[in-house]
């Protein structure tokens, strides 16, 4: 009897105890869940079977055929010395002492073949009834070898009709992590290409070259590019304290940004922190130029890529700056963010408070010369610490909102052409942590680019 391969078995082993369930998991990933669910396979049962098997091994040995055999051959030579005795005595009888002799030794020899045919009648019943039971334990071995068989068969086959299930969910869940819920429609405006409509994605999402070491920074790509820089990357980490920063580093393409190989770094200061340091996470690149908060002054750095220079601009006074009004939300405040510069269609904007305006959000157009100043200027509604971020489009200001870990909420919007303010938005963005540090549109490309605790991610923006 030939058993199924230890594979086979350990396969339906496995397959047996679990269930297959797909699930997302915080909206971020999509997780296989194994549960117990199901009858395991008899593994006790396979146990006794071995075990019969091993006993009937020992049980019929080659001794134990070849018993039969030697007792036989045994038998047969005694009856050939018993008949060559008689002989003897048959002719060589003279009814004397001689005579007596021979007839005592045949009627020893006699004896012993008396006893080895009664131990091989024995041992041919012995033999019998172990085949008789023995018999009966195969044909048992062989029924619960059957049901095994079947056993394994019917779970297999129905293991790999949940794979199948499970995989159509696994895809299912995929696309469904990649696809953001589509808002309620927004009204008729301006902007070429239509208004906001949904974010998808993220279409990137990876750790930057410096691994886990800094939660804040900002990342992107110049949307007014010089020539021969059209796809080049930029990264800045505030890599003293999750404050500051001295240096910008530059990839030649997304791949390079991605795999963490081949950067370039632009000294902007000296040392951390000092004059013209980066303060603060919200940093835009526009035109060649670095666009920041400077250290410890409610001014706007301008740091031009080329000629490795620094140019300023003040913003208003007792606008807020060194963490008085940062984004945040209940569970958290992401620091020295006064600040946040944006970038779109028509070039930079800076996004900030004052105790004047009394916590609410002013918005500033940026000159883009070199020293920067500042164009028009609008007061909001929108108290600045509601808020987690904020980006410019077509001249709209939008504004974020954490929901839970996984989602974040475009719930605002300020249009800077009409002055219309919008509170219900409801265009959800799908986190993949809890955290976003910065956020900033690319109008060339059209894509959301976030700094979220230490990873870099991008996001399509989907117009109509």
């Amino acid at each position: 009897m030939k058993s199924p391969p230890l594979s086979i078995w350990a396969a339906a082993v496995f397959l047996t105890f679990v269930s297959q369930s797909v699930q997302s998991v915080g909206g971020k990933q999509c997780v296989c869940q194994l549960k117990n669910s199901e009858r395991p396979f008899p593994m006790d049962k396979l146990d006794s079977i071995r075990t019969s098997a091993s006993q009937c091994n020992r049980t019929i040995s080659p001794d134990k055929m070849e018993e039969i055999d030697v007792l036989t051959l045994g038998l047969q030579r005694r009856l050939e010395q018993l008949e060559e005795s008689v002989a003897v005595l048959e002719k060589e009888d003279d009814g004397e002492l001689y005579g007596a002799v021979s007839l005592r030794i045949v009627e020893l020899e006699m004896a012993e073949v008396l006893e080895l045919m009664a131990k091989l009648n024995r041992t041919i019943r012995s033999h019998q009834q172990l085949s008789e039971a023995t018999s009966t334990k195969l044909q048992s071995v062989m029924e619960e070898m059957q049901d095994l068989e079947e056993f394994d068969h019917m779970h297999v086959v129905k293991k790999l009709q949940e794979n199948q299930r499970m995989k159509r969910d696994l895809a299912n869940c995929q696309h469904e992590l990649q696809v953001t819920p589509h808002p309620p429609t927004p009204a008729p405006g301006h902007c070429p290409q239509g208004q906001l409509f949904s974010v998808s994605g993220p279409r990137t999402y990876t750790l930057t070259q410096y691994g886990t070491s800094y939660s804040y920074g900002s990342w992107g790509k110049d949307p007014n590019p010089p020539p021969g820089k059209e796809n080049m990357y930029w990264l800045v980490a505030l890599t003293s304290s999750n404050v500051f920063a001295n240096y910008v580093r530059q990839y030649s393409s997304l791949s390079t940004i991605v795999v963490g190989v081949g950067p370039t770094d632009t000294v902007i200061a000296p040392s951390n922190p000092t004059t013209n340091t980066i303060q603060g996470p919200n940093v835009v690149m526009y035109g060649d130029a670095l666009y920041y908060g400077c250290y410890n002054t409610p001014s706007i750095c301008r740091f031009n890529m080329t000629a490795r220079t620094v140019t300023n601009v003040a913003l208003p006074q007792n606008s807020g700056f060194n963490n008085k009004f940062p984004f945040g939300h209940l569970e958290a405040g992401y620091v020295y963010t006064d600040l946040d510069f944006a970038t779109d269609e028509s070039g930079v904007w800076v996004i900030y408070t004052s105790s004047e305006n009394f916590g609410n959000i002013i918005i500033s157009k940026v000159l883009t010369d070199s020293p920067p100043a500042l164009e028009k200027t609008w007061k909001t509604s929108l108290h600045k610490r509601t808020a987690t971020n904020t980006f410019m489009a077509c001249g709209v200001l939008y504004a974020t909102r954490y929901m839970d870990k996984e989602t974040e909420e475009i719930f605002y919007s300020f249009d800077t052409v009409t002055g219309e303010e919008r509170y219900d938005l409801k265009i959800q963005i799908k986190k993949m942590l809890t955290n976003i540090q910065s956020l900033n549109y690319n109008p060339q490309d059209r894509m959301l680019y976030m700094y979220s605790d230490a990873y870099i991610l991008s996001y399509d923006v989907i117009f109509r």
